[in-house]
Parts: C-alpha cells; sequence; structure tokens
C-alpha cells in the first residue's frame, strides 16, 4: 500500500514526463525510420508464443547511456539516461512490506535463487519510506497460491510474523485527470485513507491522460468488498472496475542493487493489448535479461498470452550486421561473407509474420542474432556490398535455410523434411573440411585397465616400442592427465581416466579433434539410448538396446532409418534422429558398438562377436591365446579399437546441423578457392537466381 517514494530530480523528470506525454509534438524523439535505412524488421526477444516460440521473464530492464523515448499513441517523450523496468500486472504474491530496507533486501536475495523471482519497489505511506516486495507474476491465482507456501519457507527468516498473500489485478478506476500532478494528489488522498493506489497512465483511446487505480484483489468478491469500504470512508468519489483497460502503472523500483537502495522508474503493463515503444539512439538499447547485449532500433513491449513480450523493432540490414557476425567468423573471406548475408536476408524477408508479433527470433530457430557485439567492419562491409540481394525461385525469394556444416554433401530434403528435391537437393561440400584446418590430432588409446580413450597430442610421447601386432605405444608428460572419452575436451564430462608420466599406453589411432566437419559423440550406455528415445519415435521404444544400427540412408548417406534389437525406431523426419539419439551434431552418421565386432570367415560368411570375454587370438603356429582385459580388433585398413565387455554405443559423424542447403564451412571452402559469392550460392541453391530487390 502506498505512494511512490521519488526524490526531487526523480519528480521533476515526471513531471516533464507529464507535460511532454500531453502535448503533442513536444519533445519528439528520432526514431529508426525505414523510409532512412531501408524496411524494417520484427525480431521477437521475449514472448509466449505456445507451440511456436516460448521464452518468458517476469521481468524486462532496458538500459540506455545516450537520449532515448517513450512512444505513448503517437507522443514522444525524452527519457533520463540509465535503466527502465518492465514487468506485466497480474496475480503475484506480496511477501511483506517493511521499512528497513536490509530487511527486503535479505528477503530478495534468498528468493532471486528460487523459480519465485522477486521485485522490489519503494513506496511512502504517513510520511514513511516503505518497501515493497513481491513475487511473480503467476499465470492463475491458483499457481499463485501454490507459491504462496514456498515463499514463506524460503524467506521465513525476514518476514517478522507477516504472512505472505495471493494479489492480482482487479481494480477500481478513482477518475482521469489532466496531468500526473493531479492524479498523484488525487492517490495521495487514497492512500492517506489506508487504501492502495497508483498513479496510471492511459494506453486506451487516441488522447492520453492519467487515472488512479485503486486496489490489487484476486477476486471480483474481494473487489466487491474493497469497493464498499473506500465508498464508507472516502466521501464524494466516483469508483469503476478498471476491466481491460490498458495503461502503465508507475511505480519506483528499488531492486536495482541489493546493497543499498538504488531506485529506477518501473512500469507495470496492464490490461488487454497494452503496448508501449521504446525509441533507441545511435548508442543502442541494452537488455539486461538478454544477456546485457545491446541492440540497435527500437524496442516493444506488450503482454501476450500474459506474459511481457519484447520485440526489437530494427532496420533490415543492421539486423543483418549482427547475424551474419553471429553466423560465421568475420576473419573469413568476404566473399563467404556476403553469402551469408545474402542468404540471411532471404531467410528473414521470406518468414513473413510467421510468430505473429514478429516475422523472427533471436535464436537459431530464426537465425542467431546477438545485438551490437556481433557486428564487425569487414562484415557490415559484406552486408553492404549485397544491400537487397535476395535469391529467388519462380518469381519468390526462398527460404534459404543453411547449416554450419554439411559434411561434404549437402542433405537432400527427403532426408530432412520428407520433401522432393528442387532449390534444395544433394550437391558436393568439399569444402567443408577446411573445418578441420589448424586443430589438435588426438591419440586414440587403450591402457592396461582395458579402459580405452583419447589424448591430445601436445600431451603424449610417442615411444619406440610396439606391441606384437605393430602398434605403437605411447606415455603422457605431465602429471594427472586427463584421458577423455572422445577427442575433445568437455568441461561438463568426466574423463575416463588420468595417467602419469611413465605409464604405457597402446596407440590404436590418430584421429582429428571432434569439429563440425567430423566428429565423435558417447560412449551411450543402453539406458542413456532409451531416456532420451522416449517421446521422440513414432515407435515403440525397447527396454533395453543390445544392437544399434543405421539400416536406411539417404541420397547423401544421412541416415533415414536407425534399427534397436533388429526393430526399427522410426520417427517423424529423419533429422529427429540427431535430438533422437543424445543431440548428435548430424544425421551422417556410423555407429559402433563398443561391446561387440564382425569377423569375415575363410569361407567369406561375416559373423558377429559379443564382448571381450571367451576370445582368443590364434597364432601362426595354431597357439590360442585368451585375451585378459580387452581385446583389440583391427580392420583391414589397420584400424584398431577395444572391444568392451559391456555393449555402450559410439556414434562417428560428419558435419552439423541438418545439412539442408547452404553450407557455410562449405562456403568458406568455396571462398578460399577463388569462388565469388553468387557462384556459391548457386551451386547450394539450385535452380536459383540472385535479384537485388
Amino acid at each position: 500500500m502506498g505512494k511512490a517514494i521519488r526524490t526531487k530530480k526523480w519528480s521533476r523528470r515526471l513531471k516533464v514526463l507529464a507535460a511532454a506525454l500531453l502535448t503533442v509534438g513536444c519533445l519528439q524523439v528520432p526514431a529508426y525510420a525505414a523510409n532512412e535505412n531501408g524496411s524494417l524488421i520484427r525480431v521477437a526477444m521475449f514472448a509466449n508464443l505456445g507451440s511456436t516460440y516460448k521464452s518468458t521473464t517476469p521481468l524486462i530492464t532496458l538500459e540506455s547511456s545516450g537520449s532515448w523515448g517513450l512512444e505513448v499513441g503517437g507522443t514522444n517523450v525524452t527519457l533520463p539516461s540509465g535503466q527502465v523496468r518492465f514487468s506485466a500486472d497480474g496475480f503475484r504474491v506480496k511477501v511483506l512490506e517493511t521499512a528497513d530496507f536490509k530487511t527486503a533486501a535479505a528477503a530478495a536475495k534468498l528468493l532471486q535463487a528460487t523459480a519465485d523471482k522477486p521485485l522490489l519497489y519503494t513506496v511512502s505511506f504517513n510520511g514513511k519510506t516503505l518497501y515493497q516486495l513481491y513475487t511473480g507474476n503467476y499465470g492463475t491465482a491458483a499457481l499463485a497460491g501454490q507459491a504462496v507456501t514456498r515463499v514463506q519457507k524460503t524467506a521465513a527468516a525476514q518476514l517478522a510474523g507477516q504472512v505472505p498473500i495471493v494479489v492480482g489485478s482487479e481494480r477500481l478506476a478513482a477518475g482521469t485527470y489532466g496531468s500526473l500532478q493531479e492524479a498523484e494528489a488525487a492517490q495521495a488522498n487514497l492512500l492517506t485513507a489506508g487504501f492502495t493506489a497508483y498513479s496510471v497512465l492511459q494506453l486506451n483511446g487516441s488522447g492520453q491522460g492519467y487515472t488512479v487505480w485503486v486496489g490489487e484483489a484476486a477476486t471480483a468478491a474481494e473487489l466487491s468488498t474493497l469497493k464498499q469500504l473506500i465508498e464508507e470512508k472516502v466521501t464524494g468519489i466516483s469508483l469503476s472496475p478498471v476491466d481491460d483497460s490498458a495503461g502503465l502503472i508507475i511505480r519506483e523500483d528499488a531492486g536495482l542493487s541489493m546493497d543499498t537502495p538504488k531506485t529506477a522508474p518501473h512500469y507495470m503493463i496492464a490490461g488487454k493489448d497494452a503496448k508501449v515503444m521504446i525509441h533507441g539512439s545511435g548508442n543502442g538499447i541494452k537488455v539486461v535479461e538478454r544477456s546485457q547485449r545491446t541492440y540497435r532500433g527500437d524496442m516493444e513491449v506488450s503482454i501476450v498470452n500474459g506474459d511481457l513480450a519484447l520485440v526489437n523493432v530494427v532496420p533490415l540490414e543492421q539486423y543483418l550486421y549482427s547475424v551474419v557476425g553471429a553466423e560465421v567468423y568475420s576473419s573469413w573471406p568476404a566473399e563467404a561473407l556476403k553469402v551469408q548475408a545474402v542468404a540471411a536476408r532471404s531467410y528473414a524477408l521470406q518468414q513473413g509474420e510467421r510468430f505473429k508479433i514478429a516475422n523472427v527470433v533471436d535464436t537459431t530457430l530464426s537465425q542467431a542474432y546477438n545485438g551490437i557485439s556481433s557486428e564487425n567492419d569487414k562484415v557490415s562491409s559484406a552486408v553492404d556490398a549485397t544491400a537487397g540481394e535476395v535469391i529467388k525461385s519462380n518469381g519468390k525469394i526462398i527460404e534459404a535455410v543453411f547449416s554450419s556444416n554439411a559434411g561434404g554433401q549437402t542433405a537432400h530434403p527427403s532426408e530432412v523434411w520428407n520433401g522432393g528435391a528442387g532449390i534444395f537437393t544433394n550437391v558436393d561440400s568439399r569444402g567443408d573440411m577446411s573445418a578441420q584446418a589448424g586443430l589438435h590430432t588426438w591419440y586414440h588409446v587403450l591402457m592396461s585397465s582395458g579402459v580405452s580413450g583419447y589424448i591430445r597430442e601436445d600431451n603424449v610421447k610417442e615411444l619406440t616400442t610396439k606391441t606384437a601386432a605393430g602398434l605403437s605405444k605411447a606415455t603422457v608428460t605431465a602429471q594427472n592427465t586427463n584421458v577423455r572419452p572422445i577427442p575433445l575436451i568437455q568441461s561438463n564430462v568426466e574423463p575416463v581416466a588420468k595417467i602419469n608420466p611413465g605409464t604405457e599406453v597402446v596407440v590404436m589411432a590418430k584421429v582429428a579433434q571432434s569439429n563440425d566437419y567430423a566428429w565423435v559423440r558417447g560412449p551411450f550406455t543402453s539406458a542413456q539410448l532409451v531416456k532420451t528415445l522416449q517421446g521422440k519415435t513414432t515407435s515403440a521404444v525397447p527396454s533395453s538396446i543390445s544392437t544399434l544400427e543405421v539400416t536406411k540412408r539417404g541420397p547423401s548417406g544421412r541416415a533415414l532409418e536407425v534399427t534397436a534389437n533388429g526393430q526399427p525406431l522410426t520417427v517423424k523426419y529423419g533429422d529427429t534422429y540427431r535430438s533422437a539419439l543424445g543431440g548428435l551434431p548430424s544425421t551422417l552418421f556410423d555407429i559402433a558398438g563398443t561391446g561387440s565386432y564382425t569377423v569375415l570367415g575363410a569361407d567369406g560368411k561375416k559373423v558377429s562377436k559379443t564382448g571381450s570375454q571367451g576370445a582368443s587370438v590364434l597364432s601362426a603356429s595354431g597357439q590360442s591365446t585368451s585375451s585378459s582385459n580387452a581385446l583389440v580388433v583391427m580392420s583391414g585398413d589397420r584400424q584398431a579399437r577395444a572391444v568392451t565387455q559391456g555393449q555402450n554405443f559410439m556414434f562417428l559423424g560428419q558435419g552439423n546441423g541438418h545439412g539442408l542447403g547452404l553450407s557455410q564451412w562449405g562456403a568458406k571452402g568455396m571462398a578460399d578457392e577463388g569462388y565469388d559469392y553468387q557462384a556459391i550460392l548457386k551451386h547450394y541453391y539450385q535452380n536459383a537466381t540472385i535479384v537485388k530487390e
């Protein structure tokens, strides 16, 4: 309950805001205009769009060090530099109200580590400074009710007998006013009478004005009771339900620092179809909740499906400065950067209004978009050099999909979407191998314990001794050298072993570090694969997997069918195997069961063997020698591997991504060979033309 506390400086800012909002044409803020910078694109950052896209946040914090402004109903007003916060009105939990900032801040800190995110406001009541702590908002009153129990338990030490309660957005309107000062005077009368009241900037209608809203009831019954109490205590007041009226509830945020009060303007967006545009400047607008990134253009804050939505409205060409810089390396040849620019522009324009409130989103569901931090002069030059150029077929801009690396051969649509050929078909992509340039070599080694793994070349010292089969031996150069499960350092994966100098290992193979072109994943146990397959196949998943193999491949060699224990694991699209099998980089892979191997007999027949136990090697003298800790098998091309007692599965593959359309690394490789960007685009997008719109 109470009226927002404001310093003299902030009070002056609000008075300027009030005057400007009611004077059309006053304090105009220069927005990025489409006629000056080309067409605009709408990029969703936060939004609840159901199955189409869902990325939500209870709070949006925008920041600018330069001039920026808030647009309401076509009128612009300059905002002070610094931060402005937005939240959505709705069901919340009011945790506590206290005059002691440290108590409120301590409770907020405890809640920050939970799912019940805190919001801390500063308010005044009868001349005292109070701090109000809330959590939420929540989609329903029931969810808020469940949060009460959690919040009470988490912040129990700070509550001092106060009981968290559910509050909502049921409010009463107490008149309309021509200025913020008039609204605040009416608000003060209600606060003095002991009722929670807010000054609100109206968003409905063509003209702007202020109103005062009273209460934060969770139900209509609570609101009815509140109305009776107000009418009994405040004479001559006229009250009406707020209903779906759109407005900006003006509050003051005290939660920017948990050490000392540090206030900022906070707007709670309320009502159906409420929407606010924030115009940026040349310095850009920082979005704190989006990894502190700064973006060109303007920001639109609204309520969609009960949640905050944030859309960046930015000139298309400036959007591409960031996209191209995020999608490929700025050090790549200029022609490869131009390829990405034209493909990204075509993809963006072809999307239309796919995301309802936006054309694209800022993740790789559309294209990677990280704001100004991804920009680079070389990238911007490539975008400018191809300004307006798009890829067309049959007079229409194509959806110019692309992936990181096609693994030497791009995918046929039937391997990804079950579609036919045309613009997209499988073509040679030998330039993909450029992804391996300069990477470390890794040694695939077998230890005396029977455990095998990988050690990076700069930690290995090869010995002059060899095994009877001619395999090299090696040791390591440092104490506690990690032996990795795959030829890649993974900070979140424990090494399979640690060895020291003097410990000898057998070198079974030397391989390139896992990269976008060639990779290794695993080993996966049967239980791990059964778990990751659940819900991703249209067929039953076995309770245990003893054999796993690719039984059908598409034109480029990508997996179209994988069988477990001889039964197909069917999926809707071939590309689904990537997620179904534990997040594989691509579907261009082979599967090796670590506990099995195949022997080609003298009669030409193949016999499958399982496990290392009981295996023996027949020497030239006819003597049979049984294996001990591990069995090493060698193929005709002298590639060796260890056979384990238990069955796990390794995936050896090529490429990164769906493989359809443009291969980014392939384009880089072709550019290195001297091809220009148009020739590269026409190679990856068949039967297409490059047109300047």
